[in-house]
């Protein structure tokens, strides 16, 4: 069956298996397994858009939706309420859980409660941008999944907008208006790149100042005003270089540090000579719920 079909198939039957329950973390068959998902590169500085489409890129909750349950990217099952979930397509969806510009931190909270608040839900839009194992281009998934949300009246469910850009200084006014408006930047997705996961060069992103992730190892004291609390995260990257992050805790972070093995969101400006990062800054822990 083709993608066009099956995403039609799939929007017009009920929930396989569902029966409108969803199974509590540690029912049998609801181990936290990562799905395998497409993730993205750093745009180069050099990058020319043409042949890619381009969206804001969310500050939100990354969110995979199974037809069934919808998880997290380390596979943890979202408690999100039942009327959020029953009218969403049965068809694998891609997308971001999102409340709006700068709203991180109450979305985070909300998507981590084992009992979900009604009032919070009600704020929380289920922004895709992708639809996982369909066939064809990425821009024809796009104008898939806009068919698919048209016949759907499940709450917050909502396609990202993607535009095609002519050229780098057009993409650089995008990415100042974004940003003036409080957004964090941009994705870039090639519009003839065929569905894939991993971390690949078909997906970029585009900040005014770069992230990415490590894993902590240790935990510095802090001296001075910040004696007898933490001083500095030691962490790992992917590519297992060590080093610290000093600075972006609230004082409250720094009573109560992020644990061992947590992996950590960090902003930097650069890379030294021997590839670690200048002006490592905490941003979060990762947005696992």
């Amino acid at each position: 069956m083709g993608s066009a079909s099956m995403l039609a198939a799939g929007a017009a039957r009920a929930v396989s298996g569902c029966s409108g329950v969803l199974p509590a973390d540690g029912d049998a068959g609801d181990a936290a397994v990562p799905p395998a998902l497409l993730q993205a590169r750093t745009a180069p500085a050099d990058l020319d858009p043409r042949g890619w489409l381009v969206s804001e890129k969310l500050d939100g909750v990354r969110g995979f939706w199974d037809g069934c349950v919808l998880r997290t990217r380390s596979g943890r099952r979202i408690a999100a309420p039942g009327w959020f979930l029953e009218r969403l397509p049965a068809v694998p969806l891609d997308g971001e859980l999102w409340m709006g510009r700068g709203r991180f931190d109450a979305l985070s909270a909300a998507v981590r409660r084992q009992q979900p608040q009604e009032a919070e839900w009600r704020s929380i839009r289920y922004m895709v941008f992708e639809a996982p194992g369909a066939d064809g281009p990425f821009e024809a998934r796009v104008g898939r999944l806009h068919a698919l949300m048209l016949g759907q009246t499940a709450p917050g469910f909502q396609v990202v907008p993607q535009r095609a850009v002519g050229d780098a200084a057009a993409l650089r006014v995008l990415l100042e208006q974004v940003v003036a408006a409080g957004g964090e930047g941009l994705m870039l997705h090639r519009a003839d790149a065929p569905y894939v996961t991993g971390r690949q060069p078909v997906l970029l992103k585009l900040k005014p100042e770069q992230d990415e992730e490590a894993w902590v190892i240790g935990h510095q004291p802090g001296q001075g005003r910040h004696a007898g609390r933490l001083g500095a995260l030691r962490v790992r990257d992917a590519q297992g270089r060590v080093f610290e992050i000093g600075t972006g805790f609230t004082d409250a972070q720094r009573e109560n540090p992020v644990p061992l093995g947590a992996t950590v969101t960090y902003t930097y400006r650069g890379r030294t000579g021997t590839g670690l990062p200048r002006f490592a800054s905490f941003k979060r822990v990762r947005d696992e719920p």
